[in-house]
């Protein structure tokens, strides 16, 4: 059965250049599974213009309707939704995300199978597919940026003015930090890797954490730490982190002890519900709190990382926390902790960050679609049904849904 795929337009506001396929992909997936179709609708802001695709041979249109299945990155407006076709995109729904249940109200409406891209995963619940690596990639180099910028140390670009990530790490080059930089990275899943990735091509050097906690240093240095390392049990016996992840009850955070002697923070870990927050604004507020540069690539407001009292954007990507008075102020303004929390940050490197989740795209989702979802990928994703209603998987968001909860 012959099945025709649609690239759709990106509609939400500020405007996302990725794409999920690039056209070299477009060819793949048409080379490798003669019974796919794809085209285009046609965009003024995709990273890959419509004349590339059509030097491919990828038809590129203004209406999509003959599509069977239509593929985007972000949310789409509800009014572009065209029913009865199957959807996939980051609808941000399964949390119950209060400004998009009006989004997963109109799926249902209009009867449409939705396929989310974060719900695409191992039988064991691991994600195949994301922009964690490019968010963190970015959100490390907008901390040296920040850096740079508040104590005058030296001028990076924007990363949305470069290319790729090969010229991202060749400005990087240019730099010089301060010898005494002292610098925690949170998490050990993509966006962390991708963090990771920055610091040590800046050939920042990798401590312990018993020696960045009890030695001094003539370089910069880093220490990255997981949950096991920024939680401890309250009753004071070992920690297990799979206890920890089923229950975090019975546990507190252990962060400052690493704020004690750190200079920047850039939080790449994934907060799961009930666990404890890594800092407070009592804790921001203690003088032993040496820690003046947040780049949180986590971004969740007012929760674990206490100085992220809202999101920031890629064209205004800092402003300052005052732990005094819990308010906003300038990043540079005297005891201000200065906070980079975009929360789209891999928007800034669309290219690099469509072609690698395109290769996740064709390597896990593609195939499903022609081999009868034998790993169960499609089954998964699928959210909601073509007779309008939620899988049974996803059954918990009715009430969300229809508004009742």
């Amino acid at each position: 059965m012959s099945i025709t795929f649609a690239l759709i337009k990106e509609t939400k506001n500020p405007p996302d250049k990725r794409v999920v396929l690039s056209p070299k992909m477009c060819q793949e997936v048409m080379k490798e599974h003669p019974d796919a179709r794809i085209i285009v609708e046609s965009s003024d802001i995709r990273v890959f213009k419509d004349a590339e695709y059509e030097a491919m041979g990828i038809p590129v249109v203004a209406d999509i309707s003959e599509a069977d299945v239509m593929i985007g990155v972000k949310e789409v407006k509800t009014e572009a939704l065209i029913p009865r076709k199957k959807y996939f995109f980051f609808s941000h729904t399964i949390k119950k995300q209060p400004y998009n249940r009006a989004l997963l109200k109109a799926v249902l409406d209009r009867k449409i199978e939705l396929y989310d891209h974060e719900l695409i995963t191992r039988q064991n619940g691991a994600r195949l597919i994301g922009f964690g690596r490019y968010a963190g990639l970015v959100g490390a180099y907008n901390a040296f940026l920040a850096l740079g910028l508040r104590d005058g140390l030296y001028d990076l670009p924007k990363v949305e003015t470069l290319h790729d990530l090969e010229e991202l790490k060749r400005e990087l080059d240019k730099i010089k930090l301060p010898q005494n930089l002292r610098i925690i990275l949170s998490g050990t899943g993509k966006v962390a890797h991708g963090g990771r990735e920055i610091l040590d091509h800046l050939k920042i050097r990798e401590v312990t954490d018993a020696d960045y906690l009890s030695q001094t240093f003539d370089e910069p240095v880093y220490c990255l730490i997981d949950v096991t390392e920024y939680n401890r049990r309250i009753d004071g016996k070992p920690m297990d982190k799979y206890e920890f992840y089923d229950d975090p009850s019975g546990h507190e955070s252990d962060f400052m002890r690493y704020a004690r002697v750190s200079d920047m923070f850039i939080a790449g870990h994934y907060y799961g519900d009930g666990a404890p927050y890594l800092f407070t604004r009592e804790d921001a507020r203690d003088p032993d709190f040496k820690i003046n540069l947040v780049a949180d690539i986590s971004c969740d407001i007012d929760g674990p990382v206490a100085t992220t009292i809202r999101s920031s954007t890629i064209a205004d990507p800092f402003y300052g926390y005052d732990p005094e008075t819990e308010t906003e102020t300038s990043y540079n303004a005297p005891g201000a902790i200065m906070v980079m929390a975009v929360d789209n940050l891999p928007c800034e490197l669309p290219r690099d960050a469509s072609f690698g989740f395109g290769e996740m795209f064709l390597k896990w989702v593609i195939p499903a679609f022609f081999n009868g979802d034998k790993d169960g990928i499609l089954h998964r994703a699928k959210m909601t049904t073509d007779f309008g209603t939620l899988t049974e998987r996803y059954a918990y968001l009715h009430d969300y849904a229809e508004g009742l909860g």
